[in-house]
């Protein structure tokens, strides 16, 4: 399992944020729902690696979280909520997160594993898609918010909603990066799941 632990940058200037990011991440189907843990922190727990990794840029877009991903298992039953769950999984996530809190990384994300070499490559991969999301404007947002990945021929709809022009959409996208993410999205997820075949 996937234990995503979310922590708050700097809550006394933000405000609290927890409620926001939680609407963000409902979307994702979780073995554990995320929820709040303590004050400014969100956990989560999820079986798919990609499901890990799309929460995790979620959380870095708006650039206010650490994020701390703990590969590993989790005791069971599952509990009813976050706050009382047990496991590898959970200390890994806790000791990326608390990593994250001493450094001073530019793109907050770490992974804590039982290999620690291949959880060092699936952060730097992390640590790449997250600089291209944290890098985008509002206006390219605008447009990427109503894209689906792996769609072909939606820039038109996307120009017409928003009013602009497919040159306007397109050029967008490619200065995003967007198709660039979507492509590396699935090698950070493998190697987030490299660390679950060892035994």
């Amino acid at each position: 399992m996937f234990t995503l632990t979310i922590n708050q940058t700097d809550s006394r200037r933000d405000g609290d944020r927890v409620p926001q990011l939680l609407k963000d991440l409902r979307h994702i189907p979780a073995r554990l729902d995320f929820d709040r843990s303590v004050e400014d922190e969100v956990q989560g727990i999820v079986d798919c690696p990609h499901q890990a990794v799309e929460a995790a840029m979620i959380a870095l877009r708006c650039g206010s979280w650490y994020v701390g991903i703990g590969v590993g298992p989790v005791n069971e039953p599952l509990p009813n909520q976050i706050k009382d769950a047990s496991g590898h999984g959970l200390v890994y996530a806790r000791r990326a997160v608390d990593r994250l809190r001493n450094s001073k990384e530019r793109v907050p994300v770490a992974v804590e594993g039982p290999l620690a070499d291949i959880a060092h490559d699936a952060e730097a991969v992390l640590r790449l898609l997250g600089h291209i999301v944290r890098d985008r404007s509002g206006a390219e947002w605008r447009v990427l918010d109503l894209m689906t990945p792996g769609v072909r021929g939606q820039q038109k709809a996307v120009a017409q909603e928003l009013g602009i022009t497919t040159q306007a959409v397109s050029k967008a996208v490619a200065r995003a990066q967007w198709n660039e993410e979507h492509a590396a999205r699935p090698a950070a997820a493998r190697l987030l799941a490299l660390i679950l075949e060892v035994r």
